[in-house]
Parts: C-alpha cells; sequence; structure tokens
C-alpha cells in the first residue's frame, strides 16, 4: 500500500520521509549539499547539537567538528570516504552549540539523483557519550584493580619475607604475620565500605586502637582536624600505625601501665601548599635509645611514610617520636593513576 502511495504521489513519499527523519529524535540527520552547506537538519539534529533548522541552513556543516579536526579536513576525508567506499565512519568529539563537546558516533553517505549524479551527502550521527565514559571509567576501574592486586601481593610478600628473616622463631614469624596482614585487611575493609575512594585519618587511627584494643584503656589518645586520606595514604597509615603500637607494646610507653600514646596531626597553608603535620609521641615509658640496626618494623615506618613526605624518627630519653611533614595532595590521592602522574 505504501508502495502504491509513493507511485502516484511524489508529495506524499517526502512527506512520509520527513515524518521519518523528524521523529528520529536520538539521531542526528543533517544533510549538506557538495560545498558542505547544511541543506536539512532534523529534530534529532536540534536535540543533540543545539541549532534550530532556521539558523543553521545553508551554514557550513563544519562548525560542528572541532577546530582541530576542521584544521585537518575531516569532513573532507569524511566526503571524499563516502564517495569512494560508500560511506565515512564517524568516531569523534563533535562541537555544540553552545561550545561543549560530545562523543559521536555516525556515517556520512553520499546522495545521488535518479541519474546517479551526485548531489549532496547526509550525516547521521548519535550522541555516544555516556557510553564513552561508562567504557572510560571501566577502563580506569581495571586498570586501578591491576594497581592494587600487584600492590597487595607486594605488601604481603614483603610482610612474609621481612617476618621470616627477622622472627626469632616458626611461631614468632606467624604471630608477627598474621597480625600485620590482619591491620592491612582491616584497613582494605574500611576502604571497601568508601567504594576505594578513601576515608579519614581519624577512621585509620581509631581502627587501629579498636583492633589492638586500646580504645578504652585512656592510653591511646588522638586528636586532629578533619583529614581525608586517599586509599595509598590510608593503607599506609594503617600498617604504619600497627607497628609503632606493637614495637611501643614490646619496647615503649606501652610495655609499662604508666606509659601512654598521643597522636596529632594539624594542617598548615605553606604558599597555598595544604601540608600535614603527623606526630606520633610516647609518654611515662621507659627511657628509649636508637637502636644499633633498623629493624622491619622501623624500616617499614620510614619507607611507607617517606614516600608522602619528610620523615623524622627521634628516640628522645621520654620516648620514641615520628613526626610526618607531608604534601596533603600526595596523601589524598584517589587512585594509582593520580600518584603516577
Amino acid at each position: 500500500m505504501i508502495m502504491k502511495l509513493f507511485s502516484n504521489s511524489s508529495r506524499s513519499r517526502e512527506r512520509f520521509l520527513e515524518a521519518i527523519l523528524q521523529s528520529a529524535i536520538e539521531y542526528a540527520i543533517i544533510s549538506m549539499d557538495l560545498d558542505g552547506l547544511v541543506t536539512t537538519w532534523n529534530e534529532g539534529a536540534r536535540r543533540i547539537l543545539g541549532w534550530d533548522a532556521d539558523e543553521i541552513v545553508g551554514q557550513p556543516a563544519a562548525v560542528i567538528f572541532t577546530e582541530e579536526d576542521r584544521q585537518a579536513g575531516i569532513l573532507q576525508r569524511e566526503t571524499t570516504a563516502a564517495l569512494t567506499e560508500g560511506h565515512g565512519n564517524d568516531e569523534r568529539w563533535h562541537v555544540r552549540k553552545d561550545g561543549s563537546l560530545f562523543w559521536a558516533s555516525g556515517q556520512m553517505m553520499a546522495l545521488t539523483s535518479d541519474d546517479g549524479e551526485v548531489e549532496g551527502f547526509v550525516k547521521i550521527l548519535r550522541d555516544r557519550t555516556e557510553q564513552r565514559e561508562n567504557e572510560e571509567r571501566q577502563r580506569i576501574l581495571m586498570h586501578e584493580l591491576s594497581h592494587r592486586m600487584k600492590n597487595t601481593l607486594a605488601v604481603v610478600q614483603a610482610i612474609t619475607s621481612q617476618s621470616f628473616r627477622n622472627a626469632s622463631s616458626l611461631e614468632d614469624a606467624e604471630h608477627s604475620i598474621t597480625a600485620r596482614i590482619n591491620a592491612y585487611s582491616k584497613a582494605h575493609d574500611i576502604l571497601l565500605q568508601q567504594n576505594w575512594l578513601g576515608t579519614s585519618m581519624a577512621t585509620i587511627v581509631e581502627a587501629t586502637a579498636i583492633n589492638l584494643g586500646l580504645e578504652t584503656s585512656g592510653r591511646f589518645k588522638a586528636s586532629g582536624p578533619a583529614v581525608e586520606l586517599g586509599p595509598q595514604a590510608a593503607l599506609c597509615f594503617s600498617l604504619v600505625l600497627h607497628e609503632l603500637v606493637t614495637n611501643a607494646s614490646k619496647y615503649g610507653a606501652l610495655s609499662v601501665d604508666t606509659g601512654r600514646i598521643e597522636i596529632e596531626w594539624s594542617v598548615r597553608d605553606e604558599a597555598g601548599d595544604q601540608r600535614l603535620n603527623f606526630t606520633w609521641q610516647e609518654v611515662g615509658g621507659p627511657a628509649v635509645e636508637a637502636p644499633s640496626k633498623k629493624g622491619f618494623g622501623t624500616r617499614l615506618v620510614s619507607s611507607s611514610l617517606s614516600a608522602f613526605g619528610e620523615v623524622a624518627l627521634d628516640y628522645a630519653p621520654t620516648g620514641l617520636i615520628l613526626r610526618l611533614d607531608a604534601q596533603l595532595q600526595k596523601l589524598q590521592y584517589k587512585n594509582y593513576s593520580d600518584a603516577e602522574e
């Protein structure tokens, strides 16, 4: 019936095709003459690109391309491909009326007359920005997952090998490995609850106290402003605090009933650069002195924190003092790719 209608009335066919073009609102369908000037502009093109038909008809179709693509003659390449190959594929950024960019997928095809003469071109494209952003997020997620797995395995390997190397017995090694991995695991649990976006310094400190049964002892005091840590820094502080508490329990302030731990942190502005000052101080414990040889715990504390800033260990007679002066931005990196830049 439609074919009969078309054969009897070219005007009916035009109205039918016009209705199809205007109803395809998810697609920008743009026709242009051989000079590249827009000749028709459907409702989908208006919605996607922002121009009304009366604004854009008669204007160069190249206006929807980025400046870089215009300079590179991408429109001409697409029309040439349409002539020689039947279509020119389009997977690139395009420009809306307001200057914003969107990622589009589409094709350029030639328009021919009944006798086969090329009269112009039609470009059909669809906004695929959301799909591209999802693909990019997936790529970043896989990249981050790979880094995290490798980093976790490296940490566990280091903990295992170094714990065995410094242990006095297999039982001692097993205890050290279990305790360190447990501290690392607790930090992972905290980060998972926050979708690996990070957590606060206070949360990490509190988790350490709870994990070691110190939260209600009155011997573990912490104070400081709200400071967010990225995943890497949170894991680092979890391991470092575990080592410091373990050392204090064996040799330092927590090895005697009168000793206590005081943790303080603050943020200062230094010529526009936000910096964190973190201090761990042992008070009321036995006199301490610098060890003749650094053990794994000491090396772990120093090397881990030095990735973020300047670390100082002071074996004062009144108790061990650790100070960290770090750029806050480094501590707040959300992923490994940030840290690599």
